[in-house]
């Protein structure tokens, strides 16, 4: 389907996945630039945050599983509306929260509806990119990474002015619940129907009815799932060390200030920022898989020129260069477990989504677990093998072959014995 031929629905709908993508990034980051603010005002230690940080994650695991088969039954638009009224309301918790125990409770409820939009925003994401008829994913998760700057720029313009975390959160949380209104109506409505009852005496012999092709699950159904849940892990392990650990890699392995070393995550931010806008383009004029597979292999060679390099160009470079790599990754992921196949493709996106979820956490502790034993640049060897991992295993993104057509078989040739 061409640019000229999508339908207006259409079009609105893509405009409200745009707004929701954009709000839960915004969101994420008005909790992310108030938590020392936050901390300070629960007096809850660092150790404590941490813990309560794995809660919230816990959540949004739960909140993932739980809106998987729900937006299968009743339709993602309307999980998506629920998911993001809650995730709306309890980025007030935090900035409420008077103790420890306040603030715990204040993030699972964070986390969970968190969750439940991560997977059901990508699954209405899907159906609005199969009815346009081209790849459209990757700019959606641009407008996450968008909403997030947007959302740490007001953020520390309210802090550096002086605001109250409340007033703050208070007029993100309306703000956001109003644009939701005005968006979720857009989005494109409809669980997938079920064959209504054969009547009785409506048997008959041989197939009773053709089952649409996008209902029948393809052989090896749930291995696939697993394959593309282990390339998210492995995709989103090596960004989550980026995210945490890039700006004391520089800080650490180059010597340079704090200032120079923050420049490291914003050169990784920009470019996956920018990347994501443009691998829509690069899918659809090369496939998912290319865009997989020498994306993950630019992230590995940013990731030896980091290791590496001994200055800082260079090692911004490098940064600049994973980002990039990683851009495109995760929405070809998300959109090839989306398009299995099958009535459940909101349940197998939140069982791919919950799995490189896990990797996002798993990458940072994992290297900081290491870095007992061994310098931090040796440690990013993790990240390195875990993206050359990816390239190798780029195929498992491929959509499904179309079934070769059936053709009658051939009239057998007869040999006949005696005058013609």
């Amino acid at each position: 389907m061409s640019a000229t031929t999508v339908d207006g629905r259409t079009r609105l709908a893509r405009g409200a996945v745009f707004t929701v993508f954009g709000l839960n990034g915004f969101l994420l980051a008005m909790w992310v630039v108030h938590i020392p603010v936050i901390t300070d005002r629960t007096g809850v230690s660092h150790s404590t945050l941490g813990m309560f940080i794995l809660l919230m994650a816990g959540a949004g695991i739960v909140g993932m599983r739980i809106a998987g088969p729900l937006a299968d039954r009743f339709g993602s638009s309307r999980l998506v509306g629920a998911a993001a009224f809650i995730a709306s309301v309890a980025v007030l918790g935090p900035g409420f929260a008077t103790g420890p125990v306040s603030l715990g409770a204040a993030l699972a409820c964070f986390g969970f509806g968190n969750g439940a939009l991560d997977v059901s925003m990508n699954a209405q994401a899907v159906q609005v990119e199969r009815a346009y008829g081209r790849p459209i994913m990757s700019a959606f998760h641009a407008l996450f990474s968008g909403g997030g700057l947007l959302g740490s720029l007001l953020g520390a313009a309210a802090l550096r002015a002086g605001w109250d975390v409340r007033v703050t959160l208070v007029l993100a949380s309306v703000a956001c619940l109003a644009l939701l209104a005005a968006s979720v109506p857009r989005l494109l409505p409809g669980p997938a129907a079920p064959h209504p009852p054969e009547p009785p005496g409506s048997e008959v012999i041989g197939p009773a009815h053709t089952e649409d092709a996008a209902d029948v699950p393809e052989p090896g159904h749930g291995r696939k799932v697993l394959a593309l849940a282990a390339l998210a892990f492995a995709v989103l392990l090596a960004e989550g060390v980026a995210s945490d650990w890039s700006t004391l890699h520089m800080r650490e392995h180059l010597g340079v200030a704090q200032a120079t070393a923050a420049l490291a995550f914003g050169a990784f931010s920009v470019t996956m920022t920018a990347g994501r806008f443009a691998a829509d383009r690069v899918s659809g004029a090369f496939g998912r898989v290319a865009v997989v597979r020498y994306g993950t292999l630019l992230a590995a060679l940013g990731l030896g020129i980091i290791m590496l390099s001994p200055f800082t160009p260079l090692t911004l470079t490098g940064w600049a260069l994973c980002g990039l790599g990683l851009s495109g990754s995760v929405p070809q992921i998300f959109t090839a477990a989306g398009n299995l196949g099958t009535r459940t493709a909101a349940t197998d996106m939140s069982r791919v989504f919950g799995l490189g979820y896990l990797g996002l956490l798993a990458g940072p502790a994992i290297i900081g677990w290491l870095t007992e034993l061994i310098p931090l640049t040796t440690a990013m060897v993790v990240p390195l093998i875990a993206v050359l991992l990816c390239a190798w295993h780029a195929g498992v993104v491929a959509p499904a072959e179309d079934p070769p057509p059936q053709h009658p078989p051939a009239e057998p040739v007869r040999d006949t014995v005696g005058p013609s």
